[in-house]
């Protein structure tokens, strides 16, 4: 029997090193960034952060891994890679987590079984009446 996939985009953008982007970006594509980028990054695919990669705000994504530097949140419907060279500082959203040993993280996680993380960082209404 067959598995329903979603279609997968093949459009891959590209923030090279030297390249300086402040803005928002919204995509539906992957988006590979070696540059640097000051503003929200949201998009349905997944974002690769190179060594060189620098981004100053919150990224949406579905899958991504890091190498660079992220100031700012992180919500990851999927997996998220933290590589040896990564520095995080902000918080974490996602419903799996790898980390090597060597990557830097300064911020609180929230994870979640299920795909859906838009809302992981609000807790849920048991956890909001527990005190």
């Amino acid at each position: 029997m067959a598995k329903y996939n979603e279609t997968e985009t093949a459009a891959i953008n590209l923030i090279s090193l030297g390249t300086d982007i402040t803005g928002d970006i919204k995509s539906s594509g992957d988006i590979r960034i070696d540059g640097s980028l000051t503003g929200n990054l949201n998009t349905k695919g997944k974002v690769v952060i190179g060594p060189t990669g620098k981004v100053n705000g919150e990224v949406v994504c579905k899958n991504s891994e890091v190498s660079g530097t992220v100031e700012g949140r992180i919500i990851v419907n999927q997996l998220l890679i933290l590589k040896a060279s990564s520095k995080i500082y902000g918080d974490i959203a996602t419903s799996k987590l790898s980390i090597e040993p060597g990557a830097i993280f300064s911020g609180n996680c929230k994870m979640s079984e299920n795909d859906n993380n838009g809302g992981a960082a609000k807790p849920k209404p048991a956890e909001q009446a527990v005190k």
